[in-house]
C-alpha cells in the first residue's frame, strides 16, 4: 500500500530491524495518546520470513517488554500488557475466513490506548478498521527494504516528523 505518504528504509540485519522496531515504537506512543480516537492500528506485509515478527519484537522493546516474540500462528492474537498500554499482536495467516475474527470478538482488541500489530492483514479484510501505519517488509538481499505507509491518523499525528526525529536521533 504504498503511497506519497512513504517511506523505504533499508535494514541489513534482524539487530537493525529490531532497532528499526524500536524507533517504529517510540513514534507509536504519540499515536496512542490521541482523545477520542479508537485503537492504534498497524498492518505488517510481508512473505514469510521476511521479518514482521522481528519488527514486532522491536515495537514491543520500545514499550519495554524484554521476553521473547514469536508469532502467534496458531493462538491467532498475542496479548502484552506494557505500562498502561495493551499491545495486541495478531498472525492471521491461518485464518480460514475473515468471519472468524467476527467470533473472536476482534472489535473489543480495537478499543482507545491500545496498539494492534496485524500480521497478513489481507487475511481479515472486510472486518478489521484501517490502518493508522502499513509497513511492509520485503526481502532485499543482504537485508530488506521496509516501505512505511502512514494513513488517517498517522498523517494527522505528524507521523513522518516524529518518525523521522527519532530515526535520526541515533
Amino acid at each position: 500500500m504504498p503511497g506519497t505518504d512513504s517511506l523505504q528504509v533499508q535494514v541489513d540485519d534482524e539487530a537493525a530491524t529490531v532497532h528499526l522496531g524500536e524507533k517504529l515504537g517510540a513514534t507509536l506512543t504519540g499515536l496512542l495518546q490521541r482523545p477520542g480516537t479508537g485503537g492504534t492500528v498497524v498492518y505488517l506485509e510481508g512473505d514469510l520470513g521476511a521479518g514482521k515478527t522481528t519488527l514486532c519484537r522491536g515495537i514491543l522493546r520500545a514499550f519495554g517488554y524484554s521476553g521473547a516474540v514469536k508469532s502467534p500462528t496458531y493462538t491467532l492474537v498475542e496479548p502484552y500488557e506494557l505500562g498502561g498500554v495493551t499491545v495486541y499482536h495478531f498472525d492471521l495467516y491461518r485464518l480460514a475466513d475473515p468471519e472468524e475474527l467476527e467470533f473472536l470478538g476482534v472489535r473489543d482488541y480495537f478499543d482507545a490506548g491500545n496498539l494492534c500489530l496485524i500480521e497478513w492483514p489481507k487475511r481479515g479484510q472486510g472486518f478489521l478498521p484501517a490502518a493508522d501505519l502499513a509497513v511492509k517488509v520485503e526481502v532485499c538481499l543482504p537485508g530488506r527494504r521496509v516501505i512505511l505507509t502512514a494513513g488517517g491518523a498517522g498523517e494527522e499525528c505528524e507521523f513522518w516528523d516524529v518518525f523521522c526525529r527519532n530515526w535520526r536521533s541515533d
